[in-house]
């Protein structure tokens, strides 16, 4: 929507186009968001007196590339006409940050020092001491000022907050925001937030101590130095690829992964660990590794809740996610091949017929011992689960069943 005033004045219009196309770029380039991350970028777009656009990307390198493939696409858009410097690598001219600060003659040295910090940082300053020369109009030179800035502030203090200039420039700064998306920033000395004026409360306005002056924070805020910490790595069960089917939350399938991985023999209390161990290992919480030893109940026993360990059954249930084979199908082979009696039920012998280890046979043993389809002999200290194997007609039936 355009502003047109009375006198149809072309410097009106052509000032209310250039931002319509501004707040429009800005709004199409903040809607993109990366198809894989759903990150989405901060954009800032920012339009010269002469019609030239910058445009300002943070994020990711991915989302800042996207931005730049997306603007690529805009034949004759303002990125190509306006100049933003290495749009083809994703990076974008930044704009410089330019401050109009308000003060009362009687914080001259504290604003002094506040304007000449930020200069000395980057941030283009407006300063009366500066700009306002012998014989200027001061209307127009503030408003010359009002009209360039990014940011806005106001140095308030008990001596400043009284002054009908200062509030008038509070009032410009307040249309400038509302109006523009200039930020407005209360920058308090010898106040506090309930000492400010009711608009005011509700933003974020720093304290400065003009005996430690210390504007690092206030700098970060306008140039939009996120606060926030580096990404760091997701914990194991959240970073890996969850195993195709297996009907368990993360976390229990994470510490199942764990013993299956880890286990020697794939026999009972092998292995058998701390949960604390378990923790830094999956890197779960302690919470959540009593919580998945509660879920993986039946294939574990959680030990005087200080230690899981695992049961065979685990390896039974578990193995055919991650180990390359189904114990489920091993265990079939191994009774077709009793019932035929191709081996004999000595585990040793079935080993070396199908070319397994005891790592790989244990839980085809354990499947058929612990559904009762073979009398079991139980071995104590060996290599394997079971001494022995013997038929029973529930392994016939078990048999006959899976070939039909």
């Amino acid at each position: 929507m355009f502003k047109i005033t009375s006198n149809f004045d072309p410097d009106a219009i052509m000032k209310a186009a250039l931002e319509s196309a501004r707040v429009d770029l800005h709004e199409r380039l903040s809607a993109i968001r990366h198809p894989v991350t759903g990150e989405v970028p901060v954009v800032h777009v920012a339009v010269s007196r002469d019609g030239k656009f910058t445009i300002n990307v943070e994020g990711s390198e991915e989302i800042r590339e996207l931005v730049a493939a997306r603007l690529r696409e805009e034949n004759g858009s303002p990125a190509d006409e306006g100049g933003a410097t290495g749009a083809e690598e994703g990076a974008f001219a930044p704009v410089t940050p330019k401050a109009f600060l308000s003060f009362a003659y009687e914080d001259y040295a504290l604003a002094k020092a506040v304007a000449e910090a930020l200069m000395a940082r980057g941030i283009d300053t407006w300063w009366a001491d500066w700009e306002i020369k012998a014989g200027d109009s001061l209307r127009q030179k503030i408003d010359g000022g009002l009209q360039g800035c990014t940011h806005f502030i106001a140095l308030l203090t008990p001596r400043s907050l009284p002054k009908p200039w200062v509030q008038q420039e509070l009032d410009a700064g307040l249309i400038r925001k509302l109006n523009h998306g200039v930020k407005l920033i209360a920058l308090r000395s010898e106040l506090t937030v309930a000492q400010l004026p009711p608009l005011l409360q509700g933003s974020n306005s720093p304290s400065v101590d003009p005996a430690q002056l210390d504007l690092a924070q206030l700098i970060n805020d306008i140039y939009d130095v996120t606060r926030k910490p580096a990404l760091g790595t997701p914990p194991t069960a959240v970073a890996a690829p969850q195993a195709p089917g297996i009907p368990y939350s993360p976390a229990a399938a994470a510490v199942a992964k764990l013993f299956v991985e880890s286990t020697v023999k794939a026999m009972k209390f092998d292995p058998l660990l701390e949960i604390d161990e378990i923790a830094r290992q999956t890197g779960l919480s302690e919470e959540d590794v009593r919580d998945a030893g509660h879920e993986l109940r039946g294939m574990v026993d959680v030990r005087y809740g200080e230690q899981i360990g695992a049961e065979d059954e685990l390896f039974v249930r578990m193995d055919k996610y991650w180990m390359g084979w189904d114990p489920a199908e091993d265990a079939y082979a191994v009774a077709a091949a009793l019932m035929n009696e191709t081996v004999q039920g000595d585990p040793s012998q079935i080993a070396a017929h199908f070319g397994w280890d005891d790592r790989r046979l244990n839980p085809a043993l354990a499947y058929l011992a612990n559904r009762n389809l073979v009398r079991p002999l139980k071995a104590m200290n060996a290599r394997f689960a079971l001494a022995r194997v013997m038929t029973t007609d529930d392994t016939r039936r078990y048999v006959k069943n899976r070939l039909r």
